[in-house]
């Protein structure tokens, strides 16, 4: 099993990581309409952890965006690359993520990312950093609101409220079944905030998740696994 490097140069400090991210934050393209939900390909990455071994697992799963079956997937495992701080999760699995995605035999398409985009108190989450390294239409869809205030959404599977920093709009709550509590959509990178909700939606005809974080979150804990085994 090859083990991914932290790449020369990665942050070190939270102030060199405030930094990056700072830097980068202004190549994020908020004009863009993105893919059509329903079209093309669609991938989800995640990540598990072990603390222990210092190591993290990334899953990349390609699935065909009208059918949600699954038309290819990688898998990468790294050592842990930076220390766990609020608001700087990115800096601790970019490298892995990206060598998942690396690894797929296919274009990736729109990628989904469990986390966040513009949700984020700086402006810039793993969707949005990820985005722009690969000059990738992005996603974030997370399962918490993070620090930031929303009303109750409608019912109704496809109801919505602003995710709001204060007055700003960083991302919509979004309902994907009735009754159920919903998840937190923002924009990554290429792709409008209405065209990021159709695409949650398109990717959620069963579950309260996207297909996409399903199948992602199964194989790296499932990679982990192997590689905590040896």
């Amino acid at each position: 099993m090859t083990i991914v490097a932290v790449p020369a140069g990665w942050p070190a400090t939270e102030e060199e990581a405030r930094a990056v991210q700072d830097e980068l934050r202004g190549r994020v393209v908020l004009d863009e309409p993105g893919p059509p939900p329903g079209t093309g390909r669609v991938t989800g990455v995640d990540v598990a952890y072990d603390d222990d071994l210092d190591l993290v697992a990334a899953a990349a799963v390609v699935l065909d965006a009208a059918t949600l079956e699954v038309v290819a997937r990688a898998t990468a495992v790294g050592r842990v690359s930076f220390p766990y701080v609020p608001g700087l999760l990115a800096f601790r699995e970019l490298p892995t993520v990206r060598a998942a995605l690396e690894r797929l035999p296919c274009p990736p398409g729109l990628v989904v990312c469990d986390g966040y985009g513009r949700a984020h108190p700086r402006r810039f989450g793993l969707a949005s950093h990820l985005g722009v390294l690969l000059d990738l239409p992005t996603v974030g869809v997370a399962k918490n609101p993070f620090t930031f205030t929303h009303d109750d959404p409608e019912p109704a599977r496809g109801s919505s409220a602003p995710l709001l920093a204060g007055d700003e709009e960083v991302g919509r709550a979004l309902r994907t079944r009735d009754g159920v509590k919903p998840v937190f959509v923002s924009v990554g990178h290429r792709v409008s905030l209405s065209g990021a909700l159709a695409h949650t939606l398109a990717l959620t005809p069963r579950y309260r998740l996207p297909e996409t974080t399903r199948r992602a979150d199964a194989l790296c804990r499932q990679a982990l696994r192997e590689a905590a085994q040896g």
